[in-house]
């Protein structure tokens, strides 16, 4: 597959630090969209605490989509003129886990597309899963397969990749062989 020019990959485990990496690719970009896909959790302080930390971080004159299942039809309707950080995927993804599979390839192919069409920089955070225990569930398992699977036709597509683990972002494309 040929890369588009403006896409690039970040993934890595909870609290490695790949939303600073991804935020600090952008910060020469003078119009940013953050979307942000996770579902609301009001009720979470600790889901909160986080998402404070992400604001307070996130430069003021960045603006703030929240969306989840409907990821790539507003990114469709966003301007090129801006570059793009979904921050991350998994809520797109555990906001689809009751789709078929030939629902959910319908929903993948039409990000990827939404992507591809977009001319700014996209920045695409992508959670790491699958290191650790087996989960223990069914649907936890579709989850786990799901994201690996959509972050390796998103990498397809890719310019850049960076695995951000501990504090340190590697660049998959200098260090990888494809396989």
């Amino acid at each position: 597959m040929v890369a588009a020019n403006n896409l690039v990959l970040v993934s890595g485990p909870s609290r490695g630090g790949k939303s600073r990496w991804a935020e600090s690719l952008l910060k020469d970009c003078p119009k940013v969209t953050y979307v942000a896909t996770s579902a609301p959790r009001p009720n979470d302080p600790s889901w909160q605490a986080r998402l404070e930390l992400h604001k307070t971080r996130r430069p003021s004159c960045w603006n703030l989509l929240e969306t989840t299942d409907q990821l790539p039809e507003e990114l469709s309707r966003l301007g090129s003129d801006q570059a793009l950080l979904i921050d991350a995927l998994g809520g797109f993804v555990a906001s689809c886990l009751e789709l078929d599979p030939i629902l959910w390839d319908n929903r993948c192919q039409a990000l990827i597309q939404a992507i591809k069409a977009h001319a700014g920089q996209v920045v695409v955070v992508i959670e790491e899963t699958g290191w650790g225990v087996v989960p223990a569930t069914a649907i936890g398992g579709l989850f786990r397969d799901r994201l690996g699977a959509l972050a390796q036709q998103l990498e397809q597509h890719s310019e850049r990749s960076w695995l951000v683990v501990q504090g340190r972002a590697l660049d998959l494309h200098a260090l990888g062989v494809p396989i």
